[in-house]
C-alpha cells in the first residue's frame, strides 16, 4: 500500500477544521498510520519546503508553516497520493472545485489549509521529515 504525508495547517487548526478534513479523508477509504500535532521550527520549514527556496514567496511559505502548531499525518491507501491530491483540490483556493477540501475551506493561496506529498518520491522523502520508523502504524 501507497503511504502519503499530510500536513494540516496552521489556518485549518485556528478554524477547527482538523476533525472534518481527516472524515474527508477517511470516507474515501484511506486509513490514518501515523499522526501528531507539532510546532515546525525554521530548520525544518525551510527543509521541508526546499525546492521552493529560490522562489519569491519561500520566506512567507517558512513564516506561516512556523506561525502556530501543525498536524502531521500519514495516510495509507491504494493510490494514496493520487486520491489526496484529488481530494485537496487545486493549491489556489480561488481556482479549486467545490467539493475539494480547498475549494471547501482554503481562504487565498497561502491560506490552503492542508499540504499533501506530490508524489511517492516526495512522499518517502516528507515522511522521514516528520515522522520515525516506530511513530508509523501497521494494523
Amino acid at each position: 500500500m501507497e503511504k502519503s504525508l499530510v500536513l494540516i495547517k496552521p489556518d485549518a487548526i485556528q478554524r477547527g477544521l482538523v476533525g472534518t478534513i481527516i472524515t474527508r479523508l477517511e470516507k474515501v477509504g484511506l486509513k490514518l498510520v501515523a499522526i501528531k500535532m507539532l510546532h515546525i521550527d525554521k530548520a525544518l520549514a525551510q527543509c521541508h519546503y526546499a525546492i521552493h527556496k529560490d522562489k519569491f514567496f519561500f520566506n512567507s511559505l517558512v513564516n506561516y508553516i512556523t506561525s502556530a502548531p501543525i498536524i502531521a499525518i500519514i495516510f495509507e491507501g491504494k493510490k494514496a497520493v493520487e486520491v489526496i491530491r484529488k481530494m485537496m483540490g487545486a493549491t489556489d483556493p480561488a481556482k479549486a472545485e467545490a467539493g475539494t477540501i480547498r475549494g471547501d475551506f482554503g481562504l487565498d493561496i497561502e491560506h490552503n489549509i492542508i499540504h499533501g506529498s506530490d508524489s511517492t518520491e516526495t512522499a518517502t522523502e516528507e515522511i522521514k521529515l516528520f515522522f520515525l520508523e516506530d511513530e508509523i502504524f501497521s494494523y
